[in-house]
């Protein structure tokens, strides 16, 4: 599940409604819904995004931070690291080889790192 996700389905839940009736409420399929939640699709369209946030009448922070979620939501991600040092290299490998082995706490200290550094 990407993060975009897991806040797509809380704010499913916290409306009380199902995904086969959302789905039909912002004109996409209850699968297309699904693979969404469970983190099988990208990031949606734009229009996908308008419909969700209007959907929940998100407007300001709450809007930004669910965008936000859903460019941060890629589930299948390239890391090009032509140019950079082979020490970049090493550790975008040892990311995509080791990233399921690592647990919650690691990887939140993780994010942690790289946001301070951005």
């Amino acid at each position: 599940m990407t993060p975009f996700g897991e806040r797509l389905r809380a704010l499913r839940r916290q409306k009380g409604v199902s995904q086969k009736d959302m789905a039909a409420d912002i004109g996409v399929s209850a699968a297309y819904l699904s693979a969404l939640e469970h983190g099988h699709r990208g990031l949606p369209s734009w229009v996908t995004i308008q419909k969700i946030l209007g959907y929940f009448n998100l407007i300001w922070d709450d809007a930004e931070d669910l965008v936000a979620l859903a460019q941060a939501s890629e589930p299948r991600v390239t890391v090009d690291t032509s140019g950079l040092s082979p020490a970049a290299t090493e550790l975008a490998n040892l990311l995509a080889a080791r990233i399921g082995d690592l647990d919650e706490d690691t990887i939140k200290s993780l994010i942690g790192i790289l946001r301070a550094a951005a």
